[in-house]
């Protein structure tokens, strides 16, 4: 997913006259920039990785990257690289949890979306489950543990899991995103199964309460200070998940936008709902302190009228353009913008004081201050 949204995003940009330079890390940890990885076509090829291979990897220079990024290639044909502001299109771990937006932050360089500690309480569903309950926002009943306390007290986290939620609960890995992992239980013996799998990909899960009779509602929001609530979208979906399948494989996805007949926007909600909705992921934008873009995803109960956020995507896939399409804002103008915010954010950063004289070392040997 993460190469779809980045040639989205290289498309794009250059239809606005930009200079876009792809960068791509392998499953290696290396950084390789080249023509080649202009077109998804190299990446569909099965040799995909032997030509990495052959590429000359580049290393970010730390030293030179002040207030950009400067990458080197060594090698008999050397090169250098300079980017002035990076687009993150990196979807899960070391993309989409604070990682890369960390070393945006080291080298003072200016980044679209969100920050370190937003992208880093996102990626987590238990954080996530924590904050919503920290400003009040309505989410669905939980039990989290890591793999030690499973392997240590499994017995106990049964019986909480069992005292705290009804029949039947969702089962999740914390740290994952695409329904990777996620299994509905409605037993004893179907729970313990679905959270040795979620633990197979996680050290962490968490075991929800289900929502019946369920709508799954999207909105996205963008902005800085002033953030803007997108239409809500309702995606439908075949079976009691919204799966991996539903999402990106069926007739191209329904979280790219191309399946549409599995999207309907605006979703089937009454007015004062739709506001609702709106409203709250503006309020955990903001109480995140969420930068540029982030989309919201709530559990709709038709049959109750009561909704539930769920959980929050910093980096959307394809930045959930089809949703800001129908919400009025192309592809062109949804990516200078986002490029304005980025700005925006970058300028204000760069105005606070960061740095500040100390006399503490003029101390050193005193009493409470002394080295042995």
């Amino acid at each position: 997913m993460s190469i779809i949204t980045a040639q989205l995003i290289i498309a794009g940009l250059r239809d606005l006259g930009h200079e876009a330079v792809p960068i791509y890390i392998g499953k290696n940890g290396r950084w390789y920039i080249g023509k080649q990885l202009d077109s998804v076509m190299f990446f569909k090829e099965e040799n995909k990785e032997a030509k990495l291979s052959k590429m000359k990897s580049y290393h970010l220079d730390m030293e030179a990257s002040t207030d950009k990024m400067v990458f080197f290639r060594d090698g008999i044909a050397p090169g250098k690289i300079e980017i002035d502001l990076a687009f993150p299109a990196l979807h899960g771990a070391n993309g989409e949890d604070g990682t890369v937006q960390g070393v945006f932050e080291l080298v003072n360089v200016p980044y679209v979306g969100c920050g370190v500690a937003s992208s880093a309480v996102a990626m987590d569903k238990i954080l996530t489950k924590i904050f919503f309950q920290g400003i009040g926002i309505p989410t669905v009943d939980f039990v989290s543990f890591d793999k030690a306390q499973w392997d240590k007290s499994s017995a106990e986290i049964m019986n909480s899991i069992q005292d705290k939620l009804d029949w039947p609960v969702i089962v999740k890995p914390a740290r994952l995103g695409s329904s990777i992992g996620i299994a509905k239980a409605g037993t004893k013996k179907e729970l313990e199964l679905a959270i040795e799998v979620a633990l197979h990909y996680d050290d962490k899960a968490l075991v929800e309460k289900c929502v019946q009779n369920l709508m799954d509602v999207t909105c996205a929001v963008i902005g800085n200070d002033e953030p803007r609530a997108s239409l809500l979208q309702e995606s439908l979906f075949r079976d009691e998940l919204f799966s991996y399948q539903d999402k990106y494989l069926d007739e191209g996805g329904a979280q790219t936008g191309q399946a549409e007949k599995n999207i309907i926007i605006p979703a089937r909600l009454d007015e004062k709902t739709t506001q609702e909705i709106q409203e709250m992921s503006r309020k955990i934008f903001k109480g995140l302190g969420c930068s540029g873009i982030a989309r919201f995803d709530f559990l709709y109960d038709k049959v109750e009228k009561r909704f539930y956020a769920n959980e929050i995507n910093t980096i959307p896939g394809t930045l959930y353009h089809h949703l800001w399409k129908k919400s009025g804002l192309g592809l062109k103008e949804l990516l200078s913008e986002l490029i304005r915010l980025a700005e925006e954010r970058y300028k204000i950063k760069n105005k606070l004081i960061l740095n500040f004289d100390s006399k503490i070392l003029d101390f050193v040997g005193a009493a409470k201050l002394k080295i042995k």
